[in-house]
């Protein structure tokens, strides 16, 4: 399952060489959303890794970007105990343009606001409402 976030970039780190095989790069964005009059933000670690850690080069911290990304997870054993770890692995970085707002369709994680006011984006959970207030569902 693929998903898509806009935020500024607020920390890039170095990139970690694991192992001899296996090489990460973490980054962090922010994210803020308006429920109900009240503004939160959220600051998002994720993950790039082997040839992907490079995407990151060309991007400042205070960016506005795009990140394309899928959810992983893994379980393991310690001492007796099932332990499970979630990672969101970003596979696709551009720039965002805070003039085009956030707008995509699909799989869709709320965007942070930009100057203009944000037009209603489509979700995983339902479709944007139309302007008369309604919805564009078939059924």
């Amino acid at each position: 399952m693929n998903f898509e976030i806009t935020g500024k970039l607020v920390v890039k780190y170095d990139t970690q060489h694991i192992k001899d095989t296996f090489k990460k790069r973490e980054f962090v964005i922010e994210t803020s959303e308006d429920v109900n009059g009240s503004v939160y933000t959220n600051f998002i670690k994720m993950q790039l890794v082997q040839n992907r850690c490079e995407l990151l080069d060309r991007y400042n911290e205070g960016d506005l970007i795009k990140v394309n990304f899928g959810l992983k997870g893994n379980r393991w054993e310690k001492d007796g105990k099932t332990n499970f770890i979630t990672n969101l692995d970003a596979w696709r970085i551009e720039s965002a343009s805070v003039a085009a707002g956030p707008v995509s369709t699909g799989h869709t994680v709320n965007a942070a606001p930009t100057a203009q006011a944000a037009a209603p984006v489509a979700t995983a959970w339902g479709a944007a409402p139309t302007a008369e207030g309604g919805d564009d569902l078939p059924f």
